[in-house]
């Protein structure tokens, strides 16, 4: 009885330790950020929007190699928080992008171009000048401000003018698909379609001529979107219709025995029919249909080859027999005098 008193005397002595030592156990306090120093935070600004001048004139393109050691840098500067690592990196940043200035408006020159010439290409521009003004206004603008030195307007100039410009080539496109599809007869293969392209195609030229970039984007891309299935539905018809009439031709020479007479240009046409086969077996109808088109007119050829020389043959044939009529006439004269001289 008294081991189990004092067991328990024990126990409570214990819990009593415990809950004293938490209720005087003192609490943490808080963490709180470290303060940034608000020169270092100046510094890290300045060479941040310097960074981003550099990468905006893509620097780290033109030289990467610098570029990586500015970057590796600048990580460092970061953990030090090291305001002298900063200045020193906004100058290497300001350096790069003084360097890339020539070599990034040149390139962009160059993608304007290209841009414009694959509009004027198209014949787009031909039909409609007018589209060009606003595109090329914008590039003016662009080379006048980086003359002047103003790098960052010519940027943002030139920048608005290839999008103007990548509108108009989606615009030229349309335009020249939808040429293709009229001057290939294609309207009669998908009609529907064709329509409602057309139909689309005039809301983005609408919204052009409203400014509303967006909107002529997007139905321009629909209407190529339709216009190129009604081309590939035409295609596919098409290639059908001229396969049936290749091999129609084909079995017309056979009839008029070109396989034998002029072989050598039916096995041209033969060939021709199978590089057109295989084309349509893996459904390229527009190369298919081109080489359809090909074997006909060769075994067409073959045709008109065998005609000639069964005529040229006929009339061998006929000539040789007047020649034998004439040589038994002379013969059947010679023979009378004979006869007459023996009397």
């Amino acid at each position: 009885m008294k081991r189990k008193i004092v067991l328990l005397f024990i126990v409570l002595s214990v819990v009593t330790l415990v809950c004293i030592s938490c209720k005087t156990t003192p609490k943490e306090a808080p963490a709180t950020a470290p303060k940034t120093d608000p020169a270092v935070t100046a510094a890290k600004n300045k060479t941040d929007q310097a960074r981003k001048q550099a990468l905006d004139f893509d620097s780290n393109q033109y030289f990467p190699s610098e570029w990586n050691d500015a970057e590796s840098e600048y990580k460092a500067a970061v953990a030090a928080n090291d305001i002298a690592k900063f200045n020193a990196l906004t100058e290497v940043y300001n350096d790069l992008y003084k360097k890339s200035i020539p070599l990034y408006a040149q390139a962009k020159e160059d993608e304007i171009m290209a841009l414009r010439e694959q509009i004027i290409a198209t014949g787009f521009t031909d039909a409609f000048p007018q589209y060009l003004k606003k595109p090329d206004d914008l590039a003016l603008a662009a080379k006048a401000k980086y003359d002047s030195g103003d790098y960052s307007g010519a940027k943002e100039s030139a920048d608005a003018a290839m999008t103007e410009y990548g509108t108009l080539l989606t615009g030229a496109k349309v335009y020249l698909t939808r040429q293709e599809i009229i001057n290939r007869g294609f309207t009669q293969y998908d009609s529907e379609n064709f329509l409602k392209a057309d139909e689309i195609a005039q809301k983005a030229i609408v919204a052009y001529n409203e400014s509303d970039r967006d909107a002529a984007t997007v139905n321009a891309e629909e209407a190529l979107l339709r216009y190129n299935i009604v081309l590939a539905n035409g295609w596919t018809k098409y290639a059908a219709e001229r396969k049936e009439a290749a091999d129609k031709e084909r079995q017309l020479a056979i009839v008029d025995r070109a396989n034998i007479a002029s072989k050598d240009t039916f096995r041209k046409g033969d060939a021709s029919l199978e590089i057109a086969n295989e084309s349509y077996d893996a459904e390229v109808y527009a190369d298919a249909a081109l080489a359809f088109i090909e074997a006909e007119a060769i075994f067409s050829v073959s045709r008109k080859e065998t005609e000639e020389k069964r005529i040229r043959a006929e009339e061998a044939i006929r000539v040789a027999e007047e020649k034998i009529e004439e040589s038994s006439g002379s013969a059947l004269e010679a023979e009378k005098l004979i006869e007459g001289g023996s009397k």
